[in-house]
């Protein structure tokens, strides 16, 4: 497994991947130092990760176009999998990803299963918002989940 990691405008973002399949997708909200250890996974797939990362923090992309691998539970990977049907600049409750799934009483459970999420921005965990509209609970803080779901209203 190949893990590497570049500069962001919320910390850092950190990647795993392996054959151009793509495992890990995060961010540290602190900047990180990015020695030349790290820079060696550094590859043509990586590069086009970050780039589509960069697109999309812009506005310029609204989807993403790579290969990737989401291990987790059953249960979990029912949750991403619900998570990508949202709309490109629309919001869903948990509440809401919870009835989509047949299971109106694992709102909490949802919850878990969205802060586990492997590929935040790629499986769009961020358009996940409290059913009384407010921003709660973001691996990458909320300052970060509050600015793409603006950058994705404006892209409408």
């Amino acid at each position: 497994m190949k893990h590497t990691m570049y500069p962001f405008s919320y910390g850092t973002i950190v990647m795993e991947y392996e054959y151009e399949v793509l495992y890990k997708l995060r961010s540290t909200p602190e900047e990180k130092e990015i020695t030349p250890e790290i820079m060696r996974d550094r590859s043509e797939f990586s590069d086009g990760i970050y780039r589509q990362v960069q697109e999309f923090l812009t506005g310029e992309r609204k989807s993403f176009d790579v290969i990737y691998s989401l291990n987790g539970t059953e249960f979990q990977r029912k949750v991403w999998a619900t998570l990508c049907k949202i709309p490109y600049g629309e919001t869903r409750s948990y509440k809401q990803i919870a009835e989509a799934l047949g299971q109106p009483k694992a709102v909490r459970a949802v919850g878990m299963a969205n802060n586990r999420n492997p590929l935040m921005i790629i499986v769009p965990c961020h358009r996940v918002i409290g059913s009384d509209g407010s921003l709660v609970g973001y691996a990458g803080g909320l300052e970060m989940k509050k600015a793409l779901l603006e950058v994705e209203q404006c892209g409408r």
